[in-house]
């Protein structure tokens, strides 16, 4: 048996990639054959390249996007206002191009980039049963594999890809359909037959790196089959796509168009079994689905049909706009990560609630819960938070088992939350506008949340010992009158909150163009100003006063009682305040230091968040967009902390690369297996079988859960997701559960699949998160890990059961904001 996944080896970047290549692209085994090793050096070095190239093309890709949103919204602005001759002097205004060059950019990055990819060691496989293996066995298994899955069907990828594009490029094909601009199509589909190039090249160094592994006394062996291989991948390729000019390829062709015996649905039976056998055997999804879709394909349609799909699959995957988002959230979120935002997020909190039970706990699920929101990168946040909670909670005596399960949970939060990248992935498999999924995600997200928070503080409510209050030497320094402190703080907060929510309402644009904006930067600028001198509340006493009356009676419509209570209390605080607003004098009230890292922890990366989110939420932006801008706003927040350099932004350009080649080649690999899978028509077939069982539609519907969550241990999201999910679509399509319409059944089903993996995730023994928290907290044990983890499974499965009984948690949102 293999030893553990060892949690020094894991990156964190993405909790998918588990293999990452550690050696430096060129660097080769010195005892690996001498005639193997400059071809495999070469390869790398030509993929490395290539990518550090294709990486950079996100840079436009965010200024293109970023500049639209930019340009429509200012010229909406001003438009109303009654400014549209100067906005269109300005050369302001939705663009032309930007819709179709973003997208095109964005399907080129992980199309072009599939050989740096591969040559990086980031195409997801299913090592469930692969890592108990040898060396020397996996070894083995690879080169059989390469050899007779990966060669082959990158050969016909490749050639077909070239004819696809050789064709537009002969008729000067243009993008049509959706587009106002029209471009034409060739210089983007050209992505599609260099990325074929590029895999088919780094299938060499693979193979070579499998012979090294398995030792010279098995290699040997391969080599000499080796002659006998390649002759035989000549003819098959000549006999598929010239079969005139080779000897036999009349006769195979003839045998490719013969009529199978079995019926099409059995054919697709045998294909999924094959499909299930070679993806638990470990190697890559994305490969094992392109040649199960290839063979399967032409011995139950035909090869001219395969080829078709194949193609229409891949390009329509590259021009999708809603999967353009992949990239740029992934991004947002590492360079949130690189510049050590997350850090001071906990810091910040911790410090606030220094003086309350289970006060770490209260700041992980806190800084969890946000960072969901930038990345849904589990690897990342649960090794972090182990890092900035992990020792504070040894040292405060809180128990392991709740500390471990605390940082679990909430590390896997960003399955859910949106902008998570499962859900982007999952709108267009569902058929349903991911804008929804994200709505009906919010209240189920901040519903795990709050029952994580619940059941942490209700433990430490019932037993203390489980979370002690931090010790002196932990707690920050803070005035006598700390709750006044808070009050103030949190009543500043509100007050900006308001102005901006009066702002996005148009409440404050009505007589000069961007009011909204010139409202909330006076409302900070007055806020700052009293936190830096309290003095200033006396000359806030009548502006505060002027102010909610305005807004009371001017954009509200009627006299706020908020407003009231608010002028209130500030002109209560001036009188009793009096002139002992220092920290010198004795006594007196003050704001205490740790304030100041709660503004620069926690308001700058909030407010990045809720922008993005917001824009989305409320449809002023596309996911898309709102990813682009999110990741603008994470430059520039890694600027502000002066944790910006150019060789890092470049290397989050570089993980941001590799994760999007992970998720995205997988998806077209899916698209086209799932494609050819269902012209075969077993799913239909397996729907009929399921629905004549005479089970109720919502046991059907458990079965199905049942599935996905067993299927979560040894899988990971992604090929559940974009596999099984739609073998199983169609069932789930045919059941009558709650009078639900065919599309609010899909969304709340996505959900409860987003929920369920999430869970998966908690389950023993195989959630990699426990290996992760395990490598940055040594001194906890993986049983006590283990424990943890499975208590907030079952606070999940309740969350899950909440969620299957009552619909209306996921859709009210999508409801009320679609305007249902």
């Amino acid at each position: 048996m293999a030893d553990e996944p060892n949690p020094e080896d894991l990156e964190i970047a993405d909790e998918l990639i588990a293999e990452r290549r550690a050696e430096a692209p060129g660097e080769t085994p010195a005892d690996m054959t001498a005639w193997q090793r400059p071809i495999t050096a070469a390869i790398d070095v030509i993929n490395y390249r290539a990518g550090q190239i294709i990486a950079l093309m996100m840079v436009p890709l965010i200024a293109i996007v970023v500049w639209e949103v930019f340009s429509r919204n200012s010229f909406i602005i001003l438009q109303n206002a009654g400014y549209e001759d100067f906005a269109r002097s300005m050369g302001l205004g939705p663009t032309l191009q930007a819709y179709d060059l973003s997208r095109m950019i964005a399907g080129v990055l992980w199309m072009a980039g599939a050989g740096y990819g591969l040559m990086r060691g980031v195409h997801i496989r299913a090592d469930f049963i692969y890592r108990f293996w040898s060396d020397k066995t996996q070894a083995t298994v690879d080169a059989v594999a390469y050899l007779l899955f990966f060669i082959p069907s990158m050969i016909f990828f490749t050639v077909v890809a070239s004819q696809y594009w050789f064709l537009s490029y002969e008729t000067g094909e243009r993008l049509a359909l959706d587009s106002a601009w029209q471009p034409i199509l060739w210089p983007a589909r050209l992505a599609m037959p260099i990325g074929g190039v590029l895999l088919l090249l780094q299938g060499l160094p693979e193979i070579f790196r499998a012979f090294h592994k398995m030792g010279k006394e098995r290699e040997k062996w391969f080599v000499r089959f080796l002659p006998i291989y390649a002759v035989f991948i000549i003819w098959l390729s000549l006999a598929i796509f010239l079969p005139d000019v080779i000897p036999g390829g009349a006769w195979f062709t003839e045998i490719m168009s013969a009529r199978p015996n079995l019926d099409k649905p059995i054919i697709g039976l045998i294909m999924l079994g094959a499909m299930l056998f070679v993806i638990f055997i470990g190697f890559p999804i994305s490969f094992t689905l392109i040649f199960l879709a290839f063979v399967f394909g032409i011995w139950g349609s035909n090869f001219k049909l395969t080829t078709l799909l194949m193609t229409l699959n891949t390009n329509s995957t590259m021009l999708n706009d809603q999967l353009m988002a992949v990239p740029l959230f992934v991004l947002m979120g590492i360079v949130m990560e690189s510049a050590g935002l997350m850090e001071r997020l906990f810091a910040s909190i911790q410090m606030i609630m220094a003086r309350v039970r289970g006060a770490l706990f209260i700041a992980v699920l806190i800084v969890s819960t946000i960072f969901a929101a930038a990345t849904g990168i589990v690897g990342a946040s649960v090794t972090l938070l182990g890092i900035m909670a992990g020792a504070t909670m040894s040292r405060s005596g809180y128990d392991v088992k709740l500390a471990a399960g605390t940082i679990t949970a909430g590390g896997t939060l960003g399955i859910l939350i949106p902008p998570s990248i499962m859900l982007i992935v999952m709108g267009p498999v569902l058929e349903v506008s991911t804008l929804d999924l994200f709505r009906g995600a919010f209240i189920p997200g901040a519903l795990l949340a709050s029952l994580y928070l619940i059941y942490t503080l209700g433990r430490c409510w019932l037993n203390p010992s489980l979370g002690p209050i931090l010790s002196e030497e932990d707690q920050p320094e803070t005035s006598k009158f700390y709750g006044a402190e808070v009050a103030l703080i949190c009543l500043g907060i509100l007050t900006v909150c308001r102005v901006f929510g009066l702002g996005m309402g148009g409440a404050l644009g009505t007589v000069v163009p961007f009011g909204g904006l010139f409202g909330l930067i006076i409302a900070l600028g007055l806020v700052y100003a009293a936190y830096r001198k309290l003095a200033v509340l006396r000359v806030m006493v009548p502006v505060a006063v002027v102010f909610h009356l305005y807004l009371s009676l001017v954009a509200g419509g009627g006299i706020s009682v908020w407003g009231m209570v608010f002028s209130a209390f500030i002109v209560l605080l001036a009188i009793l305040g009096r002139p002992i607003y220092s920290k010198e004098a004795e006594g007196g009230f003050y704001f205490s230091d740790l304030w100041d890292e709660f503004f620069a922890g926690l308001m700058p990366p909030t407010i990045l968040i809720s922008f993005a989110l917001g824009s989305i939420l409320f449809g002023f932006a596309t996911p898309a967009e709102a990813a682009a801008m999110g990741a603008f706003g994470a430059i520039i927040l890694a600027i502000a902390y002066r944790k910006f350099t150019l060789p890092g932004f470049f290397d989050s350009l570089i993980k941001a690369l590799e994760i999007t080649v992970l998720i995205m080649f997988l998806v077209a690999a899916s698209n086209f297996f799932g494609a050819q899978f269902s012209a075969l028509g077993t799913p239909r077939m397996m729907t009929e079988i399921l629905l004549g069982l005479d089970m109720a539609p919502f046991l059907v519907l458990l079965l199905v859960m049942a599935l996905i969550f067993l299927l979560g241990w040894p899988l990971e999201w992604v090929p559940i997701v974009l596999i099984v999910v739609p073998i199983l679509l169609p069932t789930v399509q045919a059941l009558d559960i709650h009078g639900l319409s065919s599309y609010d059944l899909m969304v709340w089903f996505g959900i409860l699949v987003a929920v369920n993996l999430q869970t998966a995730w908690l389950s023993p023994p195989v959630a990699l998160s426990a290996y992760f928290l395990k490598g940055v907290v040594p001194n906890w044990d993986l049983k006590d890990i283990y424990l943890g983890m499975m208590q907030f499974m079952l606070v999940q499965l309740f969350g899950l059961i909440l969620l299957l009984a009552f619909p209306q948690l996921v859709l009210w949102l999508p409801r009320v904001m679609g305007g249902g």
